[in-house]
């Protein structure tokens, strides 16, 4: 299975939301859309808080330079 960058899981959270717009999709469709955009914005935070870890191991290891 293909990884997706931050990026392309903000777009597929963008596109579940304009799908989640339509009037016309069904209670079933909504509830498979809606779970499917916040799996992908979870996994979207969890890569901004490992790009947190990330920049202070580095301005910690800077420092001490």
């Amino acid at each position: 299975m293909e990884t997706k960058t931050f990026e392309q899981k903000l777009e597929e959270s963008k596109k579940i939301l304009n799908q989640l717009l339509n009037p016309e999709i069904t209670l079933e469709e909504s509830l498979k859309l809606y779970e499917d955009g916040l799996l992908q914005i979870k996994e979207a935070q969890k890569m901004i808080e490992e790009a947190k870890v990330k920049i202070q191991t580095i301005e910690k290891n800077n420092s001490k330079l």
